[in-house]
């Protein structure tokens, strides 16, 4: 029988980045109980298989190694394709550590902890939201407020109950708003001038 070695793109751990790797359609991903209906479903390609343990070690490992990879190039698609914030973390029977996310996987974690702290205490997901934009508009408020106040200063609406180092203050500030005026001013009139000049000597 020929045998031969399929690619198998995958993502890998913590960065994101495209592999190859070779995987044997032999060493299959089934039960492990090596009947021939098991191998004959194996050789269809999408044959159904049992989900149970699979008690033969190396075909445990290796049936692991090509689900992780495919759970992982997963992840990755749904990152990339959907712009979703996407953390997996995968422990095998070994302890050793396999993850893959796009942001950062304890950033994410720690979005997640506070999403279900949240919606635990406040209710739902739209209360949550309801209650960010209601501070988001509390603080723009209160900047228009501030800006209105300040404007009425700059004009003089609200002379009559500044002190002296307010009205101090007021006028350094006005001193610096009339230089940057006066400046721009003569900006325009220089290059209104010159522009001037050069129509002359044109029709010269």
């Amino acid at each position: 029988m020929q045998i031969f070695e399929e690619q198998l793109v995958v993502a890998t751990p913590s960065t994101g980045l495209m592999v190859k790797e070779s995987v044997s359609p032999g060493s299959g991903s089934g039960s492990g109980s090596g009947s021939g209906s098991a191998g004959a479903a194996e050789k269809m390609g999408r044959g159904r298989i049992e989900i149970k343990r699979i008690e033969n070690t190396t075909n445990r490992q290796v049936t692991f190694c090509k689900r992780r990879n495919g759970l992982l190039k997963k992840a990755y698609e749904l990152s990339v394709l959907c712009d979703a914030e996407v953390a997996l973390i995968v422990f095998s029977s070994r302890g050793r550590l396999y993850e893959y996310s796009n942001n950062s996987v304890k950033a994410t974690i720690e979005r997640y902890k506070k999403a279900t702290s949240d919606t635990s205490n406040t209710g739902t997901v739209a209360e949550i939201n309801a209650q960010h934009y209601q501070q988001e508009s509390a603080k723009l408020r209160q900047q228009i407020t501030n800006l209105q106040n300040s404007n009425r200063t700059l004009i003089g609406d609200a002379m009559a109950t500044m002190s002296h180092r307010d009205l101090k203050q007021l006028e350094g500030r006005l001193d610096k708003g009339l230089g940057k005026i006066r400046a721009r001013k003569n900006e325009l009139l220089c290059a209104e001038i010159e522009y001037m000049q050069r129509r002359v000597i044109k029709q010269q």
